[in-house]
Formats: C-alpha cells, sequence, structure tokens
C-alpha cells in the first residue's frame, strides 16, 4: 500500500511539473541570437540553440536559452536534465546578443551561457567559447577567483552554503567531468568556477 502511494504521488508530482506555468527567459530563433558575432562562418555552421528549462533563483520553472555547438547537444541536454530533477537553480539562461555581445555584462547579471567570440581574457587566444564548446553557470554565484583575492565579476562572493553555487560534491559539477569536460576551478592560474569546457 505505502509502495502505491509513493507511485501515485510521483505520477502527480510529474504530471504538475509538466503542467505547471512556464516563465520565458528567452525565445530567439538562431539568427536572432548570432546577430552581430563576429565569428567566421565555419564556426557559425556549426552552431545550433537550443531550450533549456530550470528553477530559477525565485522557485519557479523557467525556459530559458543557449547557443551550443552541435557536438555538445546531448551532454548538455542531459545536464539540464539533471539541474531541472535536482531543482538546481539557474538564474537566467538568455544568449549573450542580449547583452551586445559583453561577457562582462552576462556574468554581472548572473546569466548562464554558452557561445561568445572572443579570446580569453588577458590573451590573444580564442576561448572555447568562441566555437560554442564551453559554457558558464550562474557566474556571479560561481565567480573568478583570483590568487590575490579578487574576484571577477565585481561585487560576487563564492559562498558555497548559497543554493546555485557549485562544488566538487553538486551533481551536475559530477556528470560534467563524468562526460569528459574540464571544470575551470581546477585552473592553474586562477580559479573559473563558474566555467566548463570541452576541448
Amino acid at each position: 500500500m505505502l509502495l502505491l502511494l509513493i507511485l501515485i504521488f510521483s505520477i502527480f508530482i510529474n504530471i504538475y511539473e509538466l503542467t505547471e506555468d512556464i516563465i520565458i527567459d528567452s525565445n530567439l530563433t538562431l539568427e536572432e541570437a548570432l546577430k552581430g558575432t563576429k565569428a567566421p562562418k565555419e564556426i557559425i555552421e556549426n552552431l545550433i540553440i537550443i531550450d533549456v528549462r530550470y528553477y530559477s533563483t525565485d522557485k519557479k520553472l523557467h525556459q530559458g536559452q543557449l547557443v551550443i555547438h552541435k557536438d555538445i547537444k546531448e551532454d548538455i541536454e542531459a545536464i539540464f536534465e539533471i539541474i531541472l530533477k535536482e531543482k538546481f537553480p539557474i538564474a537566467k539562461a538568455i544568449p549573450i546578443v542580449k547583452y551586445n555581445w559583453s561577457d562582462y555584462d552576462s556574468m554581472s547579471d548572473n546569466n548562464t551561457s554558452a557561445f561568445c567570440y572572443r579570446n580569453i581574457a588577458g590573451t590573444n587566444r580564442l576561448s572555447n567559447h568562441s566555437f560554442g564548446k564551453a559554457i558558464d553557470i550562474n557566474p556571479f554565484f560561481n565567480p573568478v577567483v583570483y590568487p590575490d583575492g579578487n574576484v571577477s565579476p565585481k561585487g560576487a562572493k563564492y559562498d558555497t552554503t548559497r543554493p546555485g553555487t557549485l562544488t566538487e560534491n553538486t551533481p551536475i559539477v559530477k556528470e560534467f567531468i563524468k562526460r569528459g569536460w574540464r571544470w575551470g576551478r581546477y585552473f592553474s592560474r586562477y580559479a573559473d568556477n563558474h566555467h566548463f569546457d570541452k576541448p
């Protein structure tokens, strides 16, 4: 009897989540999401846009979008299934075109994003974001922390007790690593806590 009640409750929860009102954070076409990018054609032709669902910091169900390389679609969709199931809060997920291609403005707004044609900060080398093979998750909750204690974006704080913050024990971190992604927290020059990429 108890198992039957648990099964009924589980079905009810799944039905509720499917019928729950969804707040749309982004609803762009790929063309709209790439407007103004300086990326060359050979990069653009490998990009796709996908819808992702998540519970935001308001604890309500949202739908956003990510522009990614087509080869990582399966990984990102699987990871966002975990994000949704675990109710790991994602503040928002909006293509960076909405921030006039400013990675810093996107980070300051705690925006989860992927494609952005740009160099690695302080270098002349293209970031993996330039190919759509990197993602930044809640960058204001998971800032870059430099050896001298400075953080980027300014005003951010890496507080592992705050929901939406990534740690070694976060299920999505484990899933990224299992799938062969690098976590920027382990970079040698600084801890890029929000960054994951797949070379």
